[in-house]
Order: C-alpha cells, then structure tokens, then sequence
C-alpha cells in the first residue's frame, strides 16, 4: 500500500512487542510508544497491537500505491499530503500517487513528543515471527527483513473489515500527554517502583534521585536512555552476577549516571538496580526528547496498577468513541455526496480537552 521514499534511518515494523521470549534471551522489542499505536489502530478498526511504522528521524516520506485510510499519532510532524496540511492524531484518507511527508517533530506545541506512527488499515503486513511483527534490530529478525526502512521498500496493509470513513474530514483524538498527564515541578515524570539495590547508595543519593530532574543525553536510542544528573553514589562497592531485566529498569554503572533499559534492551544485566519505571509509564519516556530533562515520582505496586487501569480506561473510550463514529460513516459519505458531490472536506484543529479522557476531534 506505501512506498519509502526517504532514506531516514531508523524508521522500522513495530506492534506492541514480543511477550513470552525473554526465557530464550529474546528482547521484547515493540513501540516505545505503545499508547500511540494503540490509539492509532483503533481511528482505523484494526486490532490495537496491529503493526505500524514507528519513525524517529525526519523528514520522512511514504507514496500510497493504494487509495485508502490511514492515521498519524504520537509526535506533532506537521505532516502534509501532497503538500496539504495534515493534523497529528487523526485518521486520514490518500489516494494512490498521493506523497506523505512527515517533518521534524514540533515543539511548541502543548505536548512534546519526539516519535511518530503511521498506522495503516489491518496493520503493516509482514511476516510474524515469534509471535510478534515488531522489527529486532540486534538480532536481525522481524518486521520488514529485520532491519530499517529504506527507499524503496513496499509495505503491503493487512486485510480490514472497519468501514471506510467516507470523507476526508477524518476522525481524531486528543494524545494521552494531554489527556492524562503526569508533572513533577512543571517537568515531565515517570512514576518509578524503588529496586532491590537502592539501599545500598548513599542517602544523599536516594534523596537526589527522587528531588533532581535528570536528562535525556545523545548516547540514547531504542536499546536503553542513559541520562545526565547529579551521579549516585554507592555507599560501598558493589558487584553483582548478571540477572534478569526487563523494559523500565533503571540500571547505575560505576560513573553513578543511571541507564533506562527501554523496548530493545538485552533481556540480562549486571549492574544495580535503583528503580523500575513502572509499565503504565513507559510511553511517557518513550516520547521524551533527547536533550529534555524529567523528574521521576516513587510510586507504590497499588499505584502502578491503578495506572494502567487508567491507560486501559483511555484506550476503551477511544474505542467507543471510535465505534461511533464508524459506525456513521456510510450516512457521512452518502449525505456530503448528495450536497456537494464530493466525500472530502478540510478538517478544523479542535480545541483542548477539558476532561482525563479521549475527546472526539472531527468535523463534519
């Protein structure tokens, strides 16, 4: 259904990862950005752990070789279709021939995100392997031929059975950033679980992780964030045997600067444990910018449940929303033929929400 046009790196097949290998030595791999593609799924009528293309360096451009829907979710890219503005988080229509151009993410905007989505309808169509779609750098394995994208690709979309939208006005969702958001002294956190070694450092130390905001250094991708801040200091040397980890770990090597294990990670590590940010969160980290600085918030085994209770909560009422308006979609279509000959319309940007839930963005 798409072509790559760009030669942007590190564009690749993500889902919503590969659960159940860690026992093989497999990473979990998937989206950094779950709550992203989840949502993007469901503005399509796909299953929400369809595959789609997660895009980190920009611009980025895609032709459609089919005529079809599409959505746009995480970062804002100021994305245009043959030069026409798009809207971020929205479900979109192209016609074959048609060119998608994503940009360098904006800023100033009321959430800064630094990863996009492109969902397609019935998912990105590649091979599972695993159990899973998502691409597996390190190893080679997944998505499309176990590697990035590159000019000339061709992605096929899977088979969909949601109805078409009938307009190009489209259907959006206010992102979760905005929904349910989480600051700590008007910076961005992440709600962290204490780990088994965090005892072992100095008070001071403790007391800095949870009070001093902590940035996102170059030296971060998909495999693990390191970050920059005042170091941890052990109060006595510390070695320990390779044990298991997971995506959230925060591991501190000797310098005392702390390592996020992320969606990539190798599934065993050495070094000790200070915290886990908590799973609810990871799409919050996921989406922070390098060079951007974040708090972390202890939390409590209660309090992280209760959170992905919220996630849940969001993404069941996108569906309903979702539900809805598809469910409209033929009368759309039949009414904006019978007055105006044409199915298209120019969407209008909503306004912020005013409620802790998906609000419906669309137009008429």
């Amino acid at each position: 259904m798409i072509e790559v046009l760009s030669s942007t790196a590190l564009a690749t097949v993500q889902d919503l990862g590969r659960s159940g290998a860690l026992r093989w030595g497999v990473g979990t791999s998937g989206a950094m950005d779950p709550m992203a593609l989840a949502a993007g799924n469901l503005m399509l009528g796909n299953d929400e752990a369809a595959a789609a293309i997660e895009l980190q360096v920009f611009p980025f451009e895609v032709r459609f070789t089919a005529s079809g829907a599409f959505a746009l979710t995480g970062a804002d890219t100021d994305a245009s279709l043959d030069g026409r503005p798009l809207l971020p988080w929205w479900r979109h229509e192209a016609h074959a021939g048609q060119v998608l151009r994503l940009n360098v993410p904006r800023r100033a905007t009321a959430w800064s995100a630094c990863r996009a989505y492109l969902c397609l309808p019935g998912g990105v169509d590649v091979p599972v392997v695993l159990g899973s779609r998502s691409t597996q750098m390190r190893g080679a394995f997944g998505g499309h031929e176990g590697r990035t994208l590159r000019p000339g690709d061709r992605l096929a979309a899977g088979r969909s059975e949601a109805p078409c939208g009938g307009s190009r006005a489209g259907f959006g969702l206010v992102p979760p950033a905005m929904a349910i958001p989480l600051l700590a002294d008007g910076l961005p956190a992440v709600r962290v679980l204490p780990a088994a070694e965090i005892a072992a450092y100095e008070e001071a130390s403790r007391a800095a992780f949870w009070t001093r905001p902590w940035k996102i250094t170059p030296q971060s991708d998909r495999y693990g964030y390191r970050l920059a801040g005042e170091p941890l200091r052990a109060a006595s040397p510390m070695e320990m045997r390779s044990h298991g980890i997971v995506p959230g770990v925060i591991q501190v090597p000797p310098g005392g600067q702390p390592i996020v294990q992320m969606r990539d990670a190798q599934p065993s590590g050495g070094y000790p444990k200070v915290g886990t940010i908590i799973e609810a969160d990871l799409w919050r980290l996921g989406q922070a910018p390098i060079g951007s600085s974040l708090r972390f918030v202890e939390t409590t085994w209660a309090e992280a449940v209760a959170a992905l209770d919220a996630n849940r909560a969001w993404l069941d009422e996108a569906r309903r929303l979702v539900g809805l308006w598809l469910a409209g979609a033929p009368a759309r279509a039949a009414h904006s033929a019978a007055n105006t000959g044409t199915a298209t319309t120019a969407p209008q940007r909503a306004r912020a929400p005013t409620r802790q839930r998906p609000t419906q963005r669309t137009t008429a």
